[in-house]
């Protein structure tokens, strides 16, 4: 009997960790529907990848997710390089994945028919953000106006998509974003603008894991991130992510947004 009793306290040593149920929060840079459309695939994979149930989340706006992040209320997060180094270091997120060879770059938009085709025809103009932390869309191109010489009003409109909407209806003469939200919106929208300026490229988004997070469920997650390129519902999952794969990320690959010294945030974190 003891024997036995020593063969299955053994058997439950070896056995894998539990499965856990864990909270993945989207940087809301889109609409929440069309975030959950491109998402829940790569969430489907990784969940079977790594046998841990993973639960789509977002925010209703980017300062609202950003709180959520302070008060450390996903277990897991897509945060934009900015959002990272704030918040890794309070409450302690930790990057595990990354796009793989992507750097992320910032874009200012201007309607085709508008005759805007230099950032000096910008000057003592008003133009839409994201948000006043949306790193590449918003602080690298409010960055490069300025080293411009360009005197603007930011408008902040709470979504990438808003901000492409906005300046396709002439509400706005321009407006910051990214390539690959701007590649993904409506066609009807996207025929309308061009991009007229791109900003240096960063360190792109991480994928971070809160430190209640164990590090066996945090491994198992970051390599089923990795295995996604290896199958074909993975491939068509990151496909509509528009990117070709995650790799393994390490805090250090952010240095370089921690050498631009932003200090947005400090007000939340203090």
């Amino acid at each position: 009997m003891r024997i036995l009793i020593a063969l299955f306290l053994a058997l439950l040593v070896t056995q894998p960790a539990h499965t856990r149920e864990i909270i993945f929060g989207i940087v809301p840079q889109q609409a929440a529907s069309k975030l959950a459309r491109v998402w829940t695939p790569i969430l489907t994979q990784v969940s079977a990848l790594s046998g841990h149930t993973i639960h789509f989340a977002t925010a209703p706006d980017i300062p609202t997710f950003e709180k959520r992040l302070k008060n450390g209320e996903y277990d897991l997060a897509y945060m934009n390089p900015y959002h990272y180094v704030v918040f890794h270091q309070e409450p302690g997120y930790k990057a595990i994945a990354k796009a793989a060879n992507k750097q992320i770059k910032g874009i200012i938009v201007v309607r085709k028919d508008s005759g805007i085709a230099t950032l000096p025809q910008l000057d003592q103009q008003t133009l839409a953000f994201p948000s006043p932390a949306a790193f590449a869309a918003s602080i690298l191109t409010r960055t490069d106006l300025s080293a411009a010489h360009v005197r603007f009003t930011p408008k902040y409109v709470s979504s990438h998509d808003s901000v492409y909407l906005a300046v396709a209806q002439g509400i706005f003469p321009a407006g910051g974003g990214v390539m690959r939200t701007f590649n993904s919106i409506d066609p009807a929208v996207r025929n309308q603008l061009t991009p007229i300026w791109t900003t240096k490229g960063y360190t792109s988004h991480a994928i971070a894991v809160h430190p209640r997070i164990d590090h066996q469920t945090a491994t198992s997650i970051q390599q089923a991130l990795i295995a996604l390129s290896d199958n074909q519902n993975g491939q068509t999952a990151l496909t509509e992510l528009a990117i070709s794969g995650f790799e393994a990320a390490q805090d250090g690959n952010w240095d370089d947004i921690r050498a631009l010294q932003i200090d947005l945030l400090h007000d939340l974190l203090h």
